[in-house]
């Protein structure tokens, strides 16, 4: 008995065409997948790379703990390869203009991110923009110029080079090794600062404008001692019990806390660059 769909054609023979009809359409599909243009995921930002190895690097590391030198290296090689660019900054942005001639230039400071670990910002300075001699107690720090050039002045204090044995260290001006004297020009390798070596404490004084990103491992942090202090440079001369210290050739100075200087101007401002995600 022939058994004929409502179609009016036999079952078998539409069962035939609905299946081919089938394969025509998965290989129509098929083709227009391979067609179309792949999405692909958008790689990630230079900022989000240093954040990625920041949070790699310093999370769990207790306060005044040194990254492994790995660690280290990572940061620094991705710090090493960001631009301004990666962070949309250009001196002709108002940051880096002079309002006053013949005053002292405000510094401003955009945030990226900060969390116990770690911070991530940016200093912009106008020409002739000082950030007065401080330091980093505790803390690990890498500094990236991004355009510009500055003079810095950094150093060590002397009894943590292990190079003065006679110094005692009591309240007042304490003796520090100079580190760094010299100006920096952009593009610059990343420095790195140590807590008990590199030049903790530093100076900056802008050339011209300049752009700094700093990482901070672990940030300021009062709670926990971490607070910035400020010094004056007391002498220059480098007598210690009618002695003169010159190992090597280095050059030595008194350094003295102090409040920071009255026409320091520190303010912040929104960084409008790739956000970083924190996922």
């Amino acid at each position: 008995m022939r058994v004929e769909s409502s179609g009016g054609l036999p079952l078998p023979e539409l069962e035939r065409q609905q299946a081919g009809a089938k394969r025509r359409r998965r290989r129509a599909r098929a083709a227009a997948a391979a067609a179309a243009p792949r999405t692909m995921a958008a790689p990630a930002t230079a900022v989000q790379r240093l954040f990625e190895a920041c949070r790699e690097v310093f999370t769990g590391a207790g306060p005044g703990a040194v990254p492994p030198p790995a660690g280290v290296e990572r940061i620094k090689s991705v710090l090493d390869s960001i631009t301004a660019a990666d962070v949309r900054l250009t001196s002709s942005m108002p940051y880096f203009r002079r309002v006053d001639p013949y005053g002292t230039p405000k510094i401003t400071y955009l945030h990226l991110y900060k969390c116990e670990a770690f911070s991530i910002g940016i200093f912009c300075l106008p020409s002739r923009g000082v950030i007065p001699l401080h330091n980093h107690p505790g803390m690990t720090v890498f500094s990236k110029l991004l355009f510009g050039a500055m003079h810095i002045k950094s150093y060590d204090w002397a009894a943590s080079q292990q190079d003065t044995p006679d110094v005692q260290l009591q309240a007042g001006p304490r003796l520090a090794k100079v580190k760094v004297d010299g100006i920096l020009t952009a593009p610059h390798e990343t420095a790195v600062l140590y807590p008990e070596d590199g030049g903790n404490m530093h100076c900056f004084t802008a050339q011209n404008a300049c752009a700094v990103l700093d990482v901070l491992g672990p940030p300021y942090d009062d709670g926990s001692g971490r607070h910035c202090q400020y010094y004056n440079v007391r002498s220059s001369a480098i007598s210690v019990a009618g002695s003169t210290i010159l190992p090597g050739g280095d050059r030595y100075e008194w350094l003295e806390e102090s409040e920071p200087s009255r026409d320091f101007y520190l303010v912040g401002s929104t960084y409008m660059g790739p956000k970083i995600l924190d996922h």
